[in-house]
């Protein structure tokens, strides 16, 4: 067990943020078949083609299950930052933050492929982090906008469950292994004995796809992060049911009812376009009648807008509810 003993400091930052660099190692996990392979097998089919030509024999060492993941792979994360912002962090990591990950092995265990990052950081970290970015590319950046959505969506459940419960309901609804009382935030892990006092950086909570169904810490000394899977990932790669021949593609055509049906989360334009098969520009002027009409909303989330069913769209999707 991982004990958090949490000052009044620290109960006012608990905060939330996507986290892109948590995303990504988290897609270690998933692509190697340590975790959630059978969840996300559209996202794996549609990978692995992607990252065909490159070696990833240092990244997938470096994210070995038995030795946990190095700290610098989890860089201060501040909302609305890109994966690039994070990378830039990776990237600056002065030696002695690359070291410390191997402290805990004897110099004959590490593996040969991950020496370099031992032996001379200096030299190896700047094309690893190259490497971090081909992958992100290949495989994470096509499919980011449909992972912003499931965050957004996790985040607004997360601020209603705080606002109506406060803490005690927020994280007793997180995940099976956090449990929170007398200002202590108790992580079950096994084959873990720590008590961490957070000293006023509060702790922040990313919702993420790839690591269901575990969870991650971070109890560094700048920030204490806690990574949880986000609700809502079992339809995170369903496809939109067919609507060509439903009452609803009679009332608002089939286009409309498409959108509507793929709004189960909240999405972007790029996102339903790409999903549609058709451009940003049709999928907006859909949107713009949509919303007129009060059956979708939208909002932004840092630099993306993203829109969603209304109660009243959600009641024509289930049949429902009825225009007026």
């Amino acid at each position: 067990m991982i004990e958090l003993v949490l000052g009044t400091l620290d109960l006012a930052k608990v905060r939330f943020a996507r986290s892109p660099m948590e995303e990504l190692r988290n897609s270690v996990y998933v692509l190697t078949g340590r975790r959630g392979a059978d969840l996300h097998r559209p996202w794996v089919s549609m990978a692995r083609p992607r990252l065909a030509g490159l070696d990833l024999t240092v990244l997938f060492s470096l994210l070995s299950i038995d030795h946990g993941f190095p700290g610098f792979l989890n860089p201060l994360t501040e909302p609305g930052e890109t994966f690039d912002d994070q990378l830039e962090r990776v990237r600056a990591t002065d030696d002695a933050g690359v070291r410390c990950y191997f402290e805990f092995w004897a110099p004959a265990e590490i593996p040969p492929v991950l020496r370099p990052l031992n032996d001379d950081p200096g030299r190896a970290l700047g094309p690893f982090c190259d490497l971090l970015a081909e992958y992100w590319r290949a495989a994470i950046e096509p499919v980011w906008a449909r992972l912003c959505s499931l965050h957004e969506a996790d985040l607004v459940h997360r601020s209603a469950t705080l606002t109506g419960g406060g803490l005690a309901r927020l994280f007793a609804d997180l995940h099976p292994q956090l449990e929170y009382a007398d200002d202590r935030l108790r992580v079950l892990l096994p084959h873990h004995d720590v008590q961490h006092t957070v000293n006023g950086v509060g702790v922040l909570l990313k919702p993420s796809a790839f690591i269901w169904p575990k969870l991650s810490i971070c109890d560094g000394h700048d920030q204490v992060s806690i990574g949880y899977p986000a609700r809502g990932i079992g339809g995170l790669w369903a496809q939109a049911p067919p609507v060509e021949r439903t009452p609803l593609a009679n009332l608002v055509g089939r286009s409309r009812a498409a959108l509507l049906a793929l709004l189960d989360l909240p999405r972007s334009t790029t996102e339903l376009a790409e999903q549609l098969g058709v451009t940003p520009a049709t999928v907006s002027e859909h949107l713009a009648v949509l919303r007129t009409n009060n059956l979708v909303r939208s909002r932004r989330a840092g630099r993306v807008v993203l829109y969603e069913r209304t109660p009243r769209g959600a009641g024509l999707v289930r049949g429902d509810s009825v225009l007026p």
